[in-house]
């Protein structure tokens, strides 16, 4: 038995994805599923792996298919910390990513509505913040 999201969670993402032009399909929700089950900005092959675990007929090409209709459709976004794989995060609020460089997990970050002491040119209005902090997680911190 798969773990699903809410029937709220679900109503919400056939909207999204109707909104861009696309449908609700038993892949696409077992992906979604994925990235909501355990919040831990995945790989495409992280999610691969898992999504196979319930349904076992996924390929990696319709993985990567959903992926891009996840982000398209703006219930999932892509998160690249340096030159590592792309991850993917379905936290939709805006936040930054904590990059743990001794495990290599990644973690959301609360941000303020604006960045405070960045200080851009007259006229310009953010869409968006990509923020990445380095350091140690608490568990590896711990360790060190």
């Amino acid at each position: 038995m798969r773990a699903r999201s809410h029937p709220q969670d679900e109503q919400h993402l056939t909207e999204q994805l109707g909104a861009t032009g696309l449908r609700l399909t038993p892949q696409r929700q077992q992906v979604y599923d994925v990235l909501v089950g355990k919040q831990d900005h995945p790989t495409a092959e992280e999610v691969f792996i898992r999504a196979k675990k319930q349904m076992p007929e996924i390929s990696h090409a319709t993985v990567y298919n959903c992926l891009d209709a996840l982000v398209k459709s703006g219930v999932a976004r892509q998160v690249t910390v340096d030159r590592g794989a792309t991850r993917f995060c379905p936290n939709m609020h805006e936040h930054g990513h904590f990059h743990c460089d001794t495990c290599g997990m990644v973690f959301d970050v609360d941000l303020p509505g604006e960045l405070p002491g960045v200080a851009l040119p007259r006229g310009f209005k953010p869409q968006r913040y990509e923020v990445a902090i380095h350091g140690s997680c608490a568990n590896c911190a711990k360790e060190k």
